[in-house]
């Protein structure tokens, strides 16, 4: 399993995606095929990190990129924006951005 870094010149966005326990497997595949199709080539991205709470309740994206701008131009993307009804009919969501203000590891 690879691990999750945090750079501390990234921006971070961060979904949290609320969504039946049925329909999380369904969530997770939309979002793989969406981070590894549209978001993977996007200027700016750095990584995407994909959490699934163990109660198929909720989803969490944890996304880096270089710079808030980089962000902006994900969200107008026409292709990325293709998907947010696919995913909106799966799940409801909130966003931040952010940057890192603390990180440790064993």
């Amino acid at each position: 399993m690879d691990n999750i870094t945090f750079r501390q010149d990234a921006t971070v966005l961060v979904n949290v995606l609320t969504c039946e326990p049925a329909d999380q497997n369904g969530l997770l595949a939309l979002l793989r095929e969406n981070t590894d199709q549209v978001v993977a080539g996007l200027g700016g991205w750095i990584s995407t990190s994909l959490l699934a709470a163990a109660d198929g309740s909720r989803v969490v994206i944890v996304s880096q990129w270089r710079d808030t701008e980089a962000v902006k131009g994900m969200q107008a993307d026409a292709c990325m924006q293709a998907y947010f009804p696919r995913i909106a009919a799966l799940a409801r969501f909130d966003s931040i951005v952010g940057t890192v203000a603390h990180a440790r590891a064993a």
